[in-house]
């Protein structure tokens, strides 16, 4: 017999958990929650609540396993129903995460970062945009660091800002359609001269004349003002103006591929696009060997096969959730072209208010 009795412990010990954290009326209420679940919860992609929460219990401290005390529980929130309490804990409340989970989540913040400056600027040399891997270099290059307090768009504004102080990159421009009355045309055209618009094509339509152009996204809200002096109106046709094919990365490596290379490179950018450009060719090389005899799973929600080391970050990508969304309201999964398509024509309704800068 040992000569240590070991006494049992009042106390449900939670471990692996993701601590949320709220203080009301100088008293501290904790929730435990699944890893990775609380901010699918907050984003709605998550809706299950069971899902999220380990216990639908409040605790005053979740490590040692102390629950709140009902008293406080009335006192702070009104009420003792602790489904109820947890909900609003979940959407107020401070989430505790580990520091590679913090790592994780900053990392994929700069990613989204990266992809929004991506869509909203160009090359002003070549009209086309830069490849997410060199925005990211050059993101370094500034030593731009994320804050987790401010939106991934906010963000992106700043970044923009900063970037245009040292290397050649610009806003893309908005495509619009300017509609005036016949009798108004040469105000809106004097207007378009004073917008340094850029003109791509002018139609008649009986007594309404609307001019196809391209300009500035910072003077949009002017542009709407002033129409209204010559009973215009402003149609956005595009928020993201790019050469013919610059969406596509792989025509815009290809385009710099064929241009002329000077003997001495100076700039920085170009040097940089020489290197992803290596870099992307040996990884090219190495994928068909690297991806041979590797186990896959299939995801049901995407279905896909996915390789089974890949298979968690996979999950966590835009792709996934958006179809995981679809898949609970019983629609069919789409493809990830057909992802980025429907998340882009949503992204751009909602974004015509971030030009204001």
């Amino acid at each position: 017999m040992s000569r240590t009795l070991v006494q049992p412990v009042g106390q449900k010990r939670l471990t692996n958990v993701a601590v949320v954290r709220l203080r009301k009326h100088g008293h501290r209420f904790e929730i435990a929650c699944f890893p990775n679940k609380v901010l699918s919860w907050r984003s709605h992609v998550e809706k299950d609540l069971d899902e999220v929460l380990q216990s639908h219990t409040v605790y005053s401290n979740v490590s040692k396993g102390v629950l709140a005390n009902s008293k406080d529980l009335l006192k702070a929130f009104g009420t003792e129903d602790h489904t109820k309490i947890c909900l609003e804990i979940l959407d107020k409340g401070e989430l505790q995460v580990s520091g590679k989970e913090r790592e994780v989540q900053l990392s994929a913040q700069f990613h989204e970062i990266a992809t929004i400056v991506m869509d909203k600027t160009i090359n002003p040399d070549t009209r086309r945009p830069y490849t997410i891997t060199m925005i990211e270099r050059l993101m370094h290059e500034v030593h731009f660091a994320v804050d987790p307090n401010l939106t991934s768009k906010e963000q992106a504004l700043r970044v923009i800002k900063k970037l245009t102080e040292h290397f050649p990159i610009k806003r893309a421009p908005l495509r619009v359609r300017f509609t005036a009355p016949n009798s108004k045309f040469a105000s809106l055209t004097e207007k378009l001269d004073e917008w340094n618009a850029n003109v791509i094509s002018k139609d008649e339509f009986g007594s309404i004349t609307s001019v196809v152009c391209e300009i500035e996204p910072s003077i949009l809200r002017s542009c709407e003002e002033k129409l209204k002096g010559v009973q215009g109106r402003v149609e956005v046709l595009s928020v993201s103006a790019h050469a013919e094919g610059g969406s596509s990365v792989d025509q815009y490596d290809d385009a710099e591929e064929s241009q002329s290379v000077p003997a001495v490179e100076t700039d920085r950018v170009s040097r940089i696009s020489e290197v992803m450009q290596k870099q992307s060719i040996s990884c090219e090389m190495e994928n068909p060997v690297q991806g041979q005899g590797k186990q896959q799973r299939r995801c049901k929600e995407c279905d896909v096969l996915v390789e089974d080391k890949l298979y968690r970050e996979h999950c966590k990508s835009g792709w996934h959730k958006h179809n995981y969304t679809r898949h609970k309201n019983g629609l069919a999964p789409l493809s990830q072209e057909e992802c980025l398509v429907e998340m882009e024509l949503a992204d751009s309704k909602r974004d015509l208010k971030d030009y204001d800068f």
